[in-house]
């Protein structure tokens, strides 16, 4: 994509791409919802996607939402979590964050739930699902969510589970790329079957700007998009 198109354009390019997936894969295009990463990106970015009608931004790093909240406090924007969350960072961002997609561990989610309580507050939280080897890749084992899902549901108060995540494998086979994708949305739709309270699995947020096609064709009903909304870093 040029990267001299407007933001504005850049939506539209791909909300066309996206409209054209679902029509030839029987989905409807409102079932899809775009997080803007607004990681690396200005302020003055976030403003100009926000006139677009986004009112929620990803973020990896807990200091950038921290100065980022800070700078537009009085903008209405709700800030997700979409990087790997150290419990000691928790303290730093806890009350600007609506929402965490990298809970991967039960460490994580009792001291989210820790500061939580201190706050009355209830946090809308994705598990993220490991489905690639990378060793920079974090997540959940797949063969644990069963379980992991039973010790959330039985020992927090403030979380709620709505939803799995994952980042595919950083490779050119897209048969693997979907491979990670179609793992994830299985996972879901099983542990969709069992009723735990606080569990409630509507959201598959999957797919970036790389490969957001494919994971569309998987069953995202959240893709996270950088570069290709807001043009390279």
């Amino acid at each position: 994509m040029n990267n001299k198109l407007s933001i504005q354009e850049r939506f539209e390019f791909i909300n066309n791409k996206i409209i054209k997936i679902c029509q030839r894969i029987g989905r409807k295009e409102n079932q899809i919802s775009i997080l803007p990463v607004s990681k690396n990106f200005t302020c003055n970015n976030i403003q100009e996607a926000q006139l677009l009608g986004f009112k929620r931004f990803g973020e990896n790093r807990t200091q950038e939402i921290h100065s980022k909240y800070k700078e537009l406090i009085n903008k209405n924007i709700k800030w997700v979590m979409i990087g790997h969350l150290q419990k000691n960072k928790i303290k730093d961002i806890i009350e600007y964050i609506e929402e965490v997609q990298s809970l991967d561990s039960l460490e994580l989610a009792q001291n989210l739930n820790n500061y939580l309580q201190k706050q009355n507050k209830t946090l809308n939280v994705m598990v993220q699902i490991k489905t690639s080897p990378e060793p920079s890749k974090y997540g959940l084992n797949p063969s644990d969510l069963i379980s992991f899902l039973h010790k959330i549901s039985d020992t927090t108060t403030h979380i709620k589970v709505i939803g799995l995540m994952t980042i595919a494998e950083l490779t050119s086979d897209q048969n693997r790329i979907r491979e990670c994708f179609r793992l994830t949305r299985k996972l879901l739709e099983q542990a969709s079957k069992y009723n735990m309270p606080s569990v409630n699995l509507e959201h598959l947020s999957m797919g970036m700007s790389n490969d957001f096609e494919i994971a569309i064709e998987e069953g995202a009903t959240e893709i996270r998009l950088g570069s290709s909304l807001f043009g390279n870093r």
